[in-house]
């Protein structure tokens, strides 16, 4: 049921970061995946920062939004360097 749990945070997470940074053309297992490394970076950067939202679904999903727009800004400048 976990994993079920993190594949729809990570498609909610990866399609509103892809609607917020313009450019990274993913398809939709693209994004799932943006989107839950985004929930652990966020989660690890949160953390790191010392920040808690919470432990809801909203807030994973804010979290892995967080971490998601993080990891496309950065794909989005290394293919630029390319």
């Amino acid at each position: 049921m976990d994993i079920l749990i993190w594949i729809a945070v990570g498609a909610i997470a990866g399609l509103l970061a892809d609607w917020v940074v313009k450019g990274i053309n993913m398809g939709l297992l693209g994004k799932i995946i943006v989107g839950i490394l985004g929930g652990f970076l966020g989660g690890w950067l949160l953390g790191l920062l010392g920040i808690n939202i919470g432990s809801t679904f909203l807030s994973s999903v804010v979290t892995a939004f967080i971490g998601a727009v993080i990891l496309l800004i950065l794909l989005g400048i290394i293919r630029r360097r390319r």
